[in-house]
């Protein structure tokens, strides 16, 4: 598409799959987009997560007994939840607004919103994949809901039943129809639900297909580059200034930096709640004999298990809540691999070497949905963060939102409940 004449200079902090798919969408319409990543652009939560498209996903982290749960959880070093105790006022502040959220009322408000822009997402890759060859793996399987006791599976049902009135499908399975459409590994559970609208693909490739894309299109990358301050006037940001002595000027301002954007935001004077909920996974070869077909999670141990290109698995899970760093704890994933062989007896894993072992920080909002929409104290300035495990999921969605807002349309979906400021 050419360029639009005096199209707006649109600047993306954050070089992940948020800030890539806004870029994707922003110039088709014509926009003139520089992305500035504070890394090489070779790790992040887009490159080693689960590669799950999860509609399914339509309950937020902060449930009723979420909390209660938790702390059980943290006397557990291989547990899949965990916060790590520390004076810190940004924690202690977030805690208090997640218990606010952990109730019901707040939770039926929550789930049409989700759902709205998982389908919406789900419908912009479907379409994606047709437009770009699906040259990433993308295949529409639908998720297994693997429950390993009847306690876990009466509960599964439930949220099955509520699913289904929302308009996401949902099949209560028992063990023999399981067992059927996954003859190889022969889960052994009480039963599980299966969501046949949930789809997968390869992260990684999807990844590079992007920057491929972008970079054929005319979309500037500045790599190992990071934003140390901004000019504003007249309740805009003008331009800002990066650690190699970089000035930008900026017509448009979208950050994107998952974990990190409270701290960009924080120089704006933004107050963004949200905290770091570390992932890890490993990437093994599908063992033969042994092949899982259908992207599962292991409900009791929230491991996910998602078959990557032709002959590969990935293994992932835990939420620690730890602040920003990259260090892996590696009782947390022996707590990943020790829950296979529970829910598949006789499938072969053993513990990977750390070399083997990614880790990603997911952004956490304290109710469960993401920041998406313009700010009240600058006029052009855009957030698109707190995706906590559903970035990928929902990137495209958020990414033609964040081109809807920045042209002035109708957005595709109510973003009301998305507000940057809604703790202000």
């Amino acid at each position: 598409m050419a360029s639009k004449i005096n199209a707006p200079q649109v600047v993306i902090i954050g070089g992940g799959i948020i800030g890539l798919y806004s870029a994707y969408y922003l110039q088709q319409k014509g926009h003139k987009v520089s992305i500035i990543e504070r890394t090489g652009g070779a790790d992040g939560c887009s490159f080693g997560n689960a590669g799950m498209i999860v509609p399914s996903h339509f309950i937020p982290l902060a449930v009723p007994g979420m909390i209660e749960k938790g702390i059980r959880w943290m006397f557990n070093s291989e547990s899949p939840f965990y916060v790590k105790p520390r004076l810190n006022w940004d924690l202690i502040s977030w805690g208090l607004k997640f218990q606010k959220a952990a109730n019901q009322k707040q939770v039926d408000k929550a789930i049409p919103a989700l759902r709205d822009i998982s389908l919406f997402a789900k419908k912009l890759y479907q379409d994606f994949a047709k437009e770009e060859n699906n040259d990433f793996s993308f295949e529409e399987k639908g998720l297994m809901m693997l429950c390993k006791t009847a306690h876990t599976f009466e509960e599964e049902a439930e949220v099955a039943q509520t699913a289904n009135k929302i308009g996401i499908e949902a099949r209560v399975l028992d063990v023999k129809t399981l067992h059927e459409m996954e003859p190889e590994v022969k889960p052994d559970v009480a039963g599980a639900v299966y969501y046949p609208g949930d789809a997968h693909l390869y992260p990684n490739l999807l990844v590079k297909k992007l920057k491929d894309l972008l970079a054929q299109k005319g979309v500037t990358f500045m790599y190992n580059t990071e934003v140390t301050s901004f000019e504003t006037e007249n309740g805009k940001i003008k331009s800002l200034k990066t650690d190699n002595g970089a000035t930008l000027a900026t017509d448009e301002l979208i950050i994107a930096t998952g974990s990190w954007s409270p701290l960009l935001a924080k120089q704006l004077n933004i107050n963004l709640p949200m905290q770091a909920g570390k992932g890890y996974s490993t990437t093994l070869d599908q063992p033969k004999g042994k092949k899982l077909n259908i992207p599962s999670i292991l409900l009791e141990a929230r491991v996910a298990i998602t078959p990557m290109g032709e002959n590969q698995i990935r293994f992932g899970g835990t939420m620690e809540i730890g602040g920003i760093n990259q260090d892996i704890n590696m009782n947390r994933v022996r707590g990943i691999i020790k829950a296979v062989p529970e829910f598949f007896p006789d499938y072969p894993i053993s513990v990977p070497p750390q070399s083997k072992v990614w880790s990603g920080l997911r952004p956490c909002s304290p109710d469960g949905l993401p920041y998406i929409g313009r700010t009240n104290k600058y006029k052009n300035l855009i957030i698109a963060s707190g995706h906590a495990m559903m970035g990928l999921s929902l990137a495209p969605g958020t990414g033609k939102l964040v081109q809807e807002i920045v042209d002035n349309e109708k957005t595709s979906i109510d973003i009301s409940l998305y507000k940057p400021e809604r703790y202000d």
